[in-house]
C-alpha cells in the first residue's frame, strides 16, 4: 500500500511504455478531472519519468521499472486504464484534500 497525501499533489504523471492508445487517453481524463485543483497532467515513457513528479500512476506490468526511475516518488499500478479504483481513490484525494491509501 501507498499512502498519497491529496493536498501535497501538484504534478501527477501517467507512464506508459509506449506511449500512445490508452494512457494518452487516460492523462486527458485526468487533466479535466483534476485542472480546477491546479495538479499538471503529464503523459511520459516510463524511462523518461519526470524526477520532479508528486506521483506516478502507471500499469501494474511497469510499476517497478517507474519505481527504479523515480524511487522517491509514489508509483500507483493500476489494472484498468478507464474507471480503475485506485486512479479515483487518487483523485479523489486530489480534489478533497485528503490522504488516502492506495
Amino acid at each position: 500500500m501507498t499512502t498519497i497525501d491529496g493536498s501535497s499533489i501538484k504534478k501527477l504523471i501517467v507512464a506508459c511504455d509506449a506511449g500512445m492508445g490508452s494512457s494518452v487517453m487516460l492523462a486527458g481524463q485526468l487533466k479535466k478531472q483534476l485542472k480546477k485543483n491546479g495538479v499538471t497532467v503529464e503523459h511520459s515513457p516510463v524511462a523518461h519519468i519526470p524526477q520532479d513528479a508528486d506521483v506516478v500512476v502507471t500499469q501494474a506490468g511497469l510499476a517497478d521499472r517507474a519505481r527504479g526511475v523515480v524511487p522517491d516518488v509514489p508509483v500507483v499500478p493500476f489494472q484498468l486504464f478507464l474507471g480503475d479504483p485506485k486512479v479515483a481513490k487518487i483523485v479523489k484525494a486530489i480534489q478533497d484534500g485528503s490522504t488516502v491509501e492506495v
